[in-house]
């Protein structure tokens, strides 16, 4: 029986590690560099997926731990598994549930066999276990699903992050050894490490001997510096096989992901698009447009001139504008639909850029435009990005 993913390399930029592949999966074929948008309850906020894959959208994130919490994975194997339940005919990837780990980290206690959350719905007892987290995603019949890690916090004591990477080994092999659907579902291990370059080190290697059909790079867009992640990856990804996908986690900066497809990462998810949308940031080829900013308001030009979206094609600056200040829930649906294209168009032109040998010339284009200032500044329309986690 064939596997569940298979991964073909489509081309190698000579100057840089970035390389362009084809992940076949049940539901589809995906091209990389690929940008995911996050669903964490089953859904990409304010968009159907007609809309997301108008936008080029090739696969989408979903959320273990929350959809074990509501609807449940018993309802949703029910009802024929998450792509039938959530209307979404390309391929799924959903995490492990560890993130929540870090996230909720006040309301979970974590020991060897696994973690105990207190459910942020109702305080309810949540165990979750590398067999668990693994069980529930069998149930969901995502593509690609995640073994189960630990993610420490940043900054954290050395000691904490050693832990956390031994750890994230041992319930790396368990994900492994409870994982009952290998020819429908690919099990991808997660490496860990903080900031520290051996420890990075250590768990690539121990992972890798494991022998799983992908890798991703978790533990980055966690509160540490730009250059302490672009480290992180320069370190990792010598070790990753050539010939299986890497998957950088939680990263949306168009900066960042220009920046690691560079490094060799292939693809990437992130709220950063879809909930920069709702509060008003809206990616553009000259940079952040704050869009309630009282200079649109008798801006009745495109969002984006350059832009081939729904929105781009069919709406003002000054009448988007008007959507927010209103309240208008049709205002963050076009936002959405814009940044949501935004990304693709971008993975578009980097494949584009890495088929022609022209990688590095096209990331410095992209620096000398200025695309996007500092997200820290208080300065104009091109800075600003709130930062990822669950949507």
């Amino acid at each position: 029986m064939a596997p569940a993913l298979r991964f073909e390399l489509t081309a190698r930029d000579p100057g840089c590690a970035a390389r362009c592949g084809l992940m076949s999966l049940p539901h589809g074929e995906v091209e990389t560099p690929a940008f995911l948008p996050v669903g964490t309850q089953g859904a990409v906020k304010g968009v159907t997926p007609e809309q997301i894959v108008a936008t080029g959208s090739p696969m989408v994130l979903a959320n273990t731990y929350h959809l074990t919490l509501r609807p449940g994975e018993d309802v949703i194997a029910a009802a024929g598994g998450l792509n039938r339940f959530m209307g979404w005919e390309r391929p799924i990837l959903t995490d492990s549930g560890g993130f929540q780990v870090f996230s909720l980290a006040n309301l979970a206690r974590v020991d060897d066999h696994g973690v105990t959350f207190r459910s942020h719905v109702d305080g309810a007892e949540v165990r979750l276990s590398p067999e668990r987290s693994v069980e529930i995603q069998n149930a969901l019949g995502a593509d690609v699903i995640m073994a189960f890690d630990e993610c420490a916090p940043h900054p954290a004591p050395r000691a904490d992050v050693e832990r956390a990477v031994e750890r994230t080994r041992r319930w790396a092999e368990r994900s492994l050894a409870a994982h009952r659907r290998e020819h429908d579902q690919a099990v991808f291990a997660i490496v860990q490490g903080g900031v520290h370059d051996d420890l990075r080190e250590r768990s690539a290697r121990g992972l890798v001997a494991l022998g799983f059909p992908g890798y991703a790079i978790g533990g980055v867009s966690v509160g540490e510096t730009p250059q302490e992640m672009r480290r992180a990856v320069r370190v990792v990804e010598p070790l990753l096989p050539v010939d299986k996908p890497r998957y950088l986690m939680g990263v949306g900066d168009p900066r960042d992901l220009v920046d690691m497809v560079i490094l060799g990462v292939d693809f990437f998810d992130c709220v950063m698009p879809t909930r920069n949308a709702r509060n008003a940031f809206l990616f553009t080829s000259d940079g952040i447009v704050r869009i309630r900013n009282h200079r649109y308001e008798r801006d009745f030009g495109p969002l984006d001139g350059v832009c081939d979206c729904y929105t781009c094609g069919n709406f003002s600056r000054g009448y988007l504008r008007h959507l927010y200040h209103r309240g208008e829930m049709l205002g963050p649906i076009l936002g959405t639909i814009h940044n949501l294209r935004f990304l693709q168009r971008l993975t578009a032109d980097l494949r584009d850029a890495i088929r022609a040998g022209r990688a590095l010339e096209f990331q410095r284009e992209f620096r000398r435009r200025a695309l996007f200032g500092d997200p820290r500044s208080d300065g104009d329309d091109r800075d600003g990005f709130p930062r990822a986690g669950a949507d």
